[in-house]
């Protein structure tokens, strides 16, 4: 009798995404009649986020959830540690947060939103 095994599903990496930044960036040109100092606030942390996802590479594996920045393996966040996941406002999604055993993370949205999701569905289903 031949028996399946299940076999891992392969890798995923997702693409940056720069709605995030932008939206700050062209959110800042208008603030300057308003106020210069919140204006330059905005926009460096735009230019910021727009560095971040340039440099920065999720990576969703069979077991983890890895985090690159060029080829230097910062973070490895296992899911088996992983409680509960969220993305936080759907028709426009600017955050991701999950939760481990041991903490909480925040990431702002720097990577194809779609992507994220169907990739969070596939390795770390909702519990």
């Amino acid at each position: 009798m031949l028996t399946e095994t299940a076999t891992p599903p392969p890798d995923v990496s997702l693409a940056p995404s720069y709605r995030l930044p932008g939206a700050l960036l062209v959110a800042a040109l208008p603030l300057l009649l308003v106020n210069l100092w919140l204006s330059a606030g905005i926009a460096a942390f735009g230019f910021f986020l727009c560095y971040q996802a340039a440099t920065l590479r999720l990576f969703f594996t069979a077991t983890d959830l890895d985090i690159y920045r060029g080829d230097r393996l910062i973070r490895r966040f296992p899911y088996s540690m992983w409680l509960n996941w969220r993305i936080y406002w759907s028709p426009l999604p600017v955050l991701f947060y999950f939760r481990e055993t041991e903490s909480i993370h925040f990431l702002p949205i720097l990577f194809d939103s779609r992507g994220l999701r169907a990739a969070l569905e596939q390795f770390c289903p909702a519990r």
